[in-house]
C-alpha cells in the first residue's frame, strides 16, 4: 500500500532541487544564475499510528503529522 494520508489524503509530489551560481546584487554582484535543475519529489511527514474511527474500531494507518497535530485523529491507546 502507498503512503498516502488517511485523513487528508497528502502524497508525495514532484519538483525541482534548483543550483543557483553568482553573487547577489544586494552584496555588489550581477545577480544570482540558474545552472542546474535536477528533479526530486517532497515526501509529506507521515507515521504509521493506531487510531480510534468514528465507528469505533481501531486501525493502523498512515496519518500525516499536520493532521495529527490538529486534531483530526484520535490515536488508540
Amino acid at each position: 500500500m502507498s503512503r498516502i494520508c488517511f485523513v487528508t489524503g497528502k502524497k508525495r509530489s514532484r519538483g525541482c532541487h534548483i543550483v543557483r551560481k553568482g553573487q547577489s546584487k544586494k552584496s555588489g554582484g550581477i545577480g544570482t544564475h540558474v545552472v542546474k535543475r535536477t528533479k526530486r519529489l517532497f515526501k509529506p511527514n507521515l507515521q504509521h499510528i493506531k487510531i480510534v474511527l468514528p465507528t469505533g474500531e481501531v486501525k493502523r494507518v498512515w496519518v500525516s503529522v499536520k493532521a495529527i497535530k490538529a486534531g483530526l485523529v484520535t490515536k488508540a491507546i
